[in-house]
């Protein structure tokens, strides 16, 4: 249903989306940049179409919030591995070979597919009738991930990941074994120079910072079970930064040069996003999600267990 807000500025502001911002926190700046745009403002009785107006105390605002549109997407009935799930988000443990989000050769059996089935009545985010998917996974990496169900939810989930306040742990499976115990990759990570579709860490001035904190859980012969903190997001991040230091991800069909057998067939890389710690963005409380490994990775360590 649309809704329709009133009210008068208590304040002054040098910009009317700045002001409707801090007024109405629910709200995005981009959502509410994009109702200025359409015209859905109003400042003492006339439309506004200017983000950058200024805002006097007692100037009379109004904001119409239209309908979500729905999703060019269809809901399909996927089964789930619910980790939690209340008003505010969901966590799923995601597995291997599901894509997040639809794209160019994966239309449909993505996970916002599934969502969109498993959650009918989600309200709009954005303006636009779908799953807030906060953070990603590769299609290939199993393991936990949230996904918001309201707007609210959805910008404070993304400013835990804005500031890192949000922790992901994940666990790996890599060739070698480190000599330390811990570390820290400091390497900035951007398009490889020659493979388009790869990601590589490249100079500061082509890429962006990536910080990958790691610690050995276990030595097991030739190859070691890797705990992994992201200080940072970025695409492959952990692929990326393993292979870096010369210890690639068992499995990695795109980082691990060479085939290297190891007795179990994997149906994707050896990494699973094990642990989400964030702050329950209408509790405020520390929240935490744990997604158990997938019986393959089990196999995995099981098997490398006997070997060494």
């Amino acid at each position: 249903m649309t809704a329709v807000i009133e009210f008068e500025a208590t304040t002054a502001a040098d910009r009317l989306d700045a002001y409707l911002a801090q007024e109405l926190a629910d709200l995005s700046r981009s959502r509410l940049q994009k109702l200025i745009a359409d015209g859905q403002v109003c400042l003492n009785g006339e439309v506004c179409l200017s983000k950058k107006i200024t805002v006097d105390l007692g100037d009379l605002i109004q904001v119409t919030i239209p309908d979500a549109t729905p999703l060019a997407m269809l809901p399909e009935s996927i089964p789930l591995d619910i980790l939690y799930e209340d008003a505010d988000l969901v966590v799923v443990n995601k597995p291997v070979g599901m894509v997040v989000h639809p794209s160019i050769g994966h239309l449909t059996g993505t996970l916002v597919n599934a969502l969109l089935a498993h959650c009918p009545d989600l309200p709009g985010i954005n303006g636009v009738q779908r799953p807030g998917i906060v953070h990603r996974l590769d299609k290939d990496t199993t393991g936990a991930i949230v996904v918001a169900k309201t707007e609210s939810a959805f910008i404070h989930l993304q400013e835990q990941f804005r500031v890192k306040s949000a922790r992901r742990t994940y666990l790996a499976v890599v060739h070698g074994t480190p000599k330390q115990d811990a570390g820290t990759i400091d390497a900035p990570i951007g398009r490889h120079p020659v493979d388009r579709l790869k990601m590589a860490v490249v100079d500061a001035a082509k890429g962006r910072s990536a910080v990958t904190h790691w610690t050995v859980e276990e030595r097991l012969g030739g190859h070691s079970l890797l705990k992994f903190e992201l200080e940072t997001g970025r695409t492959h991040q952990i692929r990326v930064h393993a292979a870096h230091i010369g210890f690639p991800i068992v499995a990695d069909p795109t980082y691990t040069i060479g085939r290297r057998a190891v007795g179990v067939h994997l149906p994707g890389q050896a990494l699973h996003a094990w642990r989400l710690r964030l702050i329950h963005p209408t509790t405020g409380a520390e929240f935490e999600a744990i997604a158990p490994m997938p019986p393959t990775m089990v196999k995995l360590l099981s098997v490398l267990r006997q070997r060494s």
